[in-house]
Parts: structure tokens; C-alpha cells; sequence
């Protein structure tokens, strides 16, 4: 890639991380993915967790 050209993909092997701007953002954008996929991962384990107890309780 040269410099000054767009992103064509986001996926992690096609950034030119070697440039401080797309590390810096693509960086805290995956992070910020991560944290947000790993809450909703937790809630959604929690409820069912939770609906499945609810579920013996009852019978």
C-alpha cells in the first residue's frame, strides 16, 4: 500500500499498521469491539443461565 491510500478492507492483515494513524484508530476500534462483543456475550450466557434455572425451578 502506498502512502495516502485508502482502506479498501478491515479486515487485520490488510492495514498498513506501519503507518501511526490506521494503528492508532483500527487499534481502539477493535478494542472497542472487543469489550462490546464480550458484554453482550456475557448477557446473553447470563439470561440463559438464568431462563434455564427459572426452568428447573418450576418443574
Amino acid at each position: 500500500m502506498l502512502h495516502g491510500e485508502t482502506v479498501h478492507s478491515m479486515l487485520p492483515q490488510d492495514l498498513p499498521w506501519w503507518m501511526p494513524d490506521h494503528f492508532v484508530f483500527f487499534g481502539v476500534l477493535y478494542a472497542v469491539l472487543l469489550v462490546i462483543g464480550s458484554g453482550l456475550g456475557v448477557v446473553f450466557l447470563k439470561s440463559l443461565s438464568e431462563t434455564l434455572a427459572e426452568k428447573r425451578k418450576n418443574q
